[in-house]
């Protein structure tokens, strides 16, 4: 089974940003230990700051893998883009963001994401791509 996790801007900075928020682990340190704890499942990890990319990335393993696990992180709330490329492709995307956006700032009450995604997985922090994880293998 392929996995691909795709994470959006500034995510890769965990660890290091807003701990009482995101965590003191890096997603490096949490990928290790998906790909230690789930060993039968071929994961693929991509990261970037820049919408674009995102969406390329989208389209390049959107028709190939068995799951996607996206944080789109800020671009949920701005990017009709991603969700237009999550909507065209065939591999199911579960949504997955680390802090429960529906208690923050307003703003982040609106996901252009949610919608296209199989299911979303909101404020467990790091352990939402676990359960992501579980639905997929779970569901294929």
């Amino acid at each position: 089974m392929k996995i691909a996790i795709i994470n959006g801007p500034n995510l890769n900075l965990l660890g290091k940003r807003e701990k009482g928020i995101y965590g003191n682990m890096s997603f490096e340190d949490y990928f290790a230990f998906l790909k230690e704890k789930y060993r039968h499942i071929d994961f693929h990890y991509f990261q970037s700051n820049i919408e674009g990319e995102l969406v390329n990335e989208l389209q390049r393993v959107g028709y190939e893998y068995d799951g996607i696990i996206m944080n789109p992180a800020a671009y949920t709330h701005t990017s009709v883009a991603i969700g237009d490329a999550i909507a065209a492709i065939t591999t199911p995307v579960v949504e997955v963001h680390i802090s429960n956006v529906h208690a923050r700032e307003e703003f982040r009450k609106i996901s252009h994401v949610s919608a296209k995604a199989a299911g979303s997985i909101i404020g467990l922090g790091l352990k939402g791509y676990e359960l992501a994880l579980l639905y997929l293998t779970d569901k294929g």
